[in-house]
């Protein structure tokens, strides 16, 4: 069984909600909803009805149509039809795939009041007009986004609950791991940006480290994925699997903004602005804007037709990239297992930063200008975050990089709003020339 963080979400809900809110658990296709929501149901309450509208039958559905004006009748046919008693105030209704019926989540706001029992909601894609035009969304509804599983949950389900924690000590104090635990740690690293932090990856691949089983149950999930396109973008789908598919190249380039000309000589963005949105707000993505000023704030000089799109899972990313050819022929799984990352392929390890930056709750964020006339002005930081109301400049480095130029003319032009600056390497920590170098399974802490 997977242990996940989120479960002691659930639990604070629980408990300070006292039944006044549902919650919705947020989340892309396969990230774990329905099995955490069915886990949470079981351990905390006397009992529990899941109904799974991704395949109810329609007496349930009916149900939702014509009985929800007499709650006690409502009640009573669906605890005979799923066989399960209701306690008063010991038992969880669970919504699973609730995007499929808007009707049903539009009703939260009469079941809360009624005070009865605890709901919980799942689902994918739910922020999609689509999934949510005609209905009023309850006021009474609280959020939570679940995402891939982290670097801890990952060892976690190897085994070891002792490493992150130490390290944790280390960043907090900024010092060294030493050679033989840093080593010890990248090694782990590696595998879990290989596999990833779906589940269903990360099960195939503990059940004796087989990273092919991994790579076949990342394949059906980018097949999903791609399923939901034909389903939920509808009337632009081939401009979303456009972009999609293009992910790896643009994110293999030098500067990975995402360029539309790779689509089409005369693409713009206004023709595939939809595209962008269907894949972030599906959180198949983790898109990154240029805050064009940092002076005035990140969000406030974000430009959106300027963004880098990284995938928001980098095990997925990896498969991705050779999903048109089998497992054997993906050298990248040897590149990172042996540390010969070449530059192109350093796009792996940006992308599980930005994972790692959005597990934390961060909006994602980049620096880029080109002035071809005056070099001082020409820089790339590859991502910004604020820290006690300053900006941190963060840059991601392979091991033997030679300068980091971009970030010295950063730190120049706005030194009154720079607060400490980062580098992200595979090497240790180590503090010169005023900047941070951490080692990149520390970006978890950022």
């Amino acid at each position: 069984m997977l242990k996940r963080k989120i479960y002691d979400e659930l639990l604070s809900w629980k408990q300070k909600s006292g039944g006044q809110t549902a919650l919705l658990i947020d989340g892309a296709r396969r990230v774990g909803k329905s099995f955490i929501a069915e886990l949470f149901a079981k351990q905390e309450y006397k009992s529990h009805i899941i109904i799974d509208f991704g395949n109810a039958p329609q007496d349930i559905l009916d149900l939702f149509i014509n009985e929800s004006s007499d709650l006690d009748l409502f009640f009573a046919k669906l605890s005979a039809f799923y066989s399960t008693v209701l306690h008063k105030r010991e038992s969880l209704i669970v919504f699973d795939e609730v995007q499929q019926f808007p009707r049903a989540r539009q009703l939260i706001k009469y079941l809360v009041a009624d005070g009865r029992y605890d709901y919980l909601e799942t689902g994918s894609l739910i922020r999609l007009k689509k999934n949510t035009e005609n209905i009023i969304i309850p006021s009474e509804e609280e959020h939570i986004e679940l995402f891939p599983m982290d670097f801890e949950e990952f060892l976690w389900a190897m085994g070891d609950e002792a490493t992150v924690p130490l390290i944790r000590k280390c960043f907090e104090a900024r010092k060294p791991l030493g050679q033989a635990l840093h080593r010890k740690v990248m090694n782990d690293f590696r595998q879990y940006v290989l596999v990833g932090g779906m589940p269903q990856s990360v099960l195939a691949y503990i059940d004796g480290k087989n990273f092919a089983a991994s790579d076949e149950a990342k394949r059906r999930i980018l097949r999903l994925y791609r399923d939901d396109v034909s389903k939920f973008a509808a009337g632009y789908e081939e401009k979303v699997y456009a972009v999609f598919d293009g992910i790896p190249a643009q994110l293999s380039k030098k500067e990975k903004k995402y360029k539309l000309s790779s689509l089409s000589k005369t693409a713009r963005f206004r023709a595939y602005e939809d595209s962008f949105i269907w894949l972030n707000e599906a959180m198949v993505v983790n898109a990154c804007f240029n805050a064009t000023d940092p002076n005035v704030g990140l969000a406030l000089s974000a430009d959106h037709a300027t963004q880098k799109c990284y995938m928001a899972d980098t095990g997925l990313l990896v498969t991705h990239t050779f999903m048109d050819r089998a497992f054997t022929d993906n050298e990248l799984y040897k590149a990172i297992l042996f540390d010969k990352l070449d530059v192109n392929e350093g796009m792996i390890m940006e992308n599980i930063v930005a994972q790692m930056l959005r597990r934390n709750g961060h909006k994602l964020y980049f620096y880029s200008r080109s002035d071809s006339e005056n070099r001082e002005n020409h820089m790339e930081i590859d991502f910004l975050i604020t820290e006690n109301r300053k900006i941190a400049p963060i840059e991601v480095k392979s091991a033997d990089y030679r300068s980091h130029s971009s970030l010295d003319k950063f730190r120049k032009k706005f030194s009154n709003k720079i607060g400490a600056s980062y580098i992200l390497y595979p090497k240790d920590v180590m503090q010169k020339d005023g900047v941070w170098h951490l080692p990149l399974y520390m970006a978890m802490f950022l």
